[in-house]
């Protein structure tokens, strides 16, 4: 089932748009020398938002005081436009009973789109 929701969610559910802006938003990061933590993030965003069914976001326990100084600067440039984004699909998605499934994906991104740094994405064993 994850299977076919997750091609439904590449094809309909805009995860190949996603994945397109978060990569280009990490290139930008990975050329900005100062900015390659973000970059990362942006490319594990890119491969979460391609991909996101059968997968869940934790808590790295540990992060230090960088990750947190990092997360207040991500929230301020791009953290909230982000999260933002995914409330409004979200909830245009979950209008119709076919697209709640994308619409509880997009809220599954909402949180490691506002505060990436220490935070990991695993799979769900079942």
């Amino acid at each position: 089932m994850r299977l076919i929701l997750n091609v439904l969610w590449f094809i309909f559910g805009s995860g190949f748009v996603l994945a397109i802006g978060y990569g280009l938003a990490a290139l930008i990061c990975f050329v900005l020398i100062v900015t390659i933590p973000f970059g990362i993030a942006s490319l594990r965003l890119a491969v979460y938002s391609l991909w996101p069914f059968g997968r869940t976001v934790v808590s790295r326990p540990g992060i230090g005081v960088a990750s947190g100084v990092g997360n207040i600067v991500w929230v301020v440039v791009a953290g909230w436009w982000l999260a933002l984004t995914h409330i409004v699909a979200g909830i245009a998605q979950c209008v119709t009973i076919i697209g709640i499934p994308f619409g509880i994906a997009n809220f599954k991104l909402v949180p490691v789109a506002f505060w990436p740094l220490g935070r990991e994405i695993v799979d769900i064993t079942d």
